[in-house]
This record gives C-alpha cells, sequence and structure tokens, in this order.
C-alpha cells in the first residue's frame, strides 16, 4: 500500500466546500492550509485523507 495523499479543503461563509489542493503529503497539507489561514480569511479550511487512503477529517481549524 502507499503513502496516505491528503487535500486541503475550504468551506466558504455560505456553507459550500471546495477543494483547494490534493495529491500532497500530509506535511504539504498542513502547510498549505495554515497559509491560507494565515491569510486571515474568515473561510474555514482543512485537511483530510484523500478517498482510497483511509481516515477521516482532520485539523478542521475556522
Amino acid at each position: 500500500m502507499g503513502t496516505p495523499e491528503y487535500r486541503v479543503m475550504r468551506q466558504d461563509d455560505n456553507g459550500n466546500r471546495y477543494l483547494v489542493a490534493g495529491g500532497l503529503a500530509e506535511a504539504q497539507a498542513e502547510q498549505l492550509a495554515a497559509e491560507f489561514e494565515a491569510r486571515g480569511h474568515k473561510q474555514l479550511y482543512w485537511v483530510e485523507r484523500e478517498a482510497g487512503s483511509g481516515g477521516a477529517a482532520r485539523g478542521q481549524r475556522e
């Protein structure tokens, strides 16, 4: 089995969810989410494993 891949997701003020980036290593995904969060947007960013990688969403942020 390969290394799990992660994606960064975003939820806007209306509850719409979008893929920001996918196919990332966990550390890359966490760094990207932190960079977007640091920009001060009021949107929610989080990292989750991609389908087939197992596991659940983690690290949800406001």
